[in-house]
């Protein structure tokens, strides 16, 4: 499998599991944009994916004029764009979210970051490859919490069931266009922001209350999810759009 001369911007791709995504693209020859809010959180992955294969880019996903000028500045830099990950998102304990007591901005922060933030990338690129005549992939980064509850995260849970429908209303709306659409849904990933297992499987479960397991007996890598989306965009998988791949190491089949 090769992504050699292919260009992605992968938002949220300096840190966690963008990080990651962006590693693996590199490797198999892609050349990546890092967008974060801020450039400062994209340096230190640029060191080390090299200043010819990456760049990075201050986005905040929730300004459709400021993805439309991401847009731009990467089709400056790179001549194009083949490739948008959909991964920024509040997520983890930033996104435990209380139905009883969760006031109006932090609604907004997770509703327009993890779901409307996805749309108005996926529209900047989506209409400049339309223009371009040029044909591309598109990949959400969902969650098993788009199929699974999980306590105290009822708005996180369903933006990211929200971006599973979003892959297949538009991979249908985009098919004509050569552009396909896809999600990957992670599991349990062992991200720097989440490093400590034993805290995080109590955040599972908020309460512990409810909890599962991952039956392959391991936290998944954020190359797991790298290698997953890898192939969803590489020439491999021109017959696949509209799906969502499971990278949970069998927790949603426990």
């Amino acid at each position: 499998m090769t992504l050699s001369g292919k260009v992605a911007i992968i938002t949220g791709g300096g840190t966690g599991i963008g990080f990651g995504v962006a590693k693996v693209l590199v490797e198999k020859g892609a050349r990546v944009a890092l967008a974060q809010p801020q450039l400062e959180q994209a340096a230190n992955a640029l060191k080390h994916l090299g200043k010819e294969n990456a760049m990075g880019l201050a986005l905040d996903v929730r300004d459709p004029l400021a993805a439309a000028g991401a847009v731009r500045a990467v089709v400056g830099a790179f001549g194009g764009i083949d490739i948008l990950v959909n991964n920024a998102a509040v997520t983890g304990r930033a996104a435990l979210a209380s139905v009883l007591s969760c006031p109006q901005g932090h609604v907004d922060q997770i509703v327009d970051t993890n779901l409307k933030g996805a749309f108005y990338c996926s529209q900047a690129v989506a209409n400049w490859m339309v223009n371009a005549g040029r044909h591309g992939s598109i990949v959400h980064i969902s969650s098993v919490g788009a199929y699974a509850a999980q306590e105290l995260a009822s708005l996180y849970c369903a933006t990211k069931a929200g971006v599973v429908s979003l892959a297949q209303s538009m991979a249908l709306e985009l098919a004509p266009y050569g552009i396909r659409v896809n999600a990957v849904a992670p599991g349990d990933i062992n991200t720097e922001s989440n490093a400590n297992a034993a805290a995080d499987v109590k955040l599972a479960g908020a309460t512990g209350r409810y909890l599962r397991t991952t039956p392959l007996g391991r936290r998944g890598l954020p190359a797991d999810i790298g290698n997953a989306v890898a192939y969803l965009v590489s020439d491999e998988a021109s017959f696949v759009t509209g799906a969502t791949l499971l990278v949970d190491g069998g927790y949603l089949a426990y």
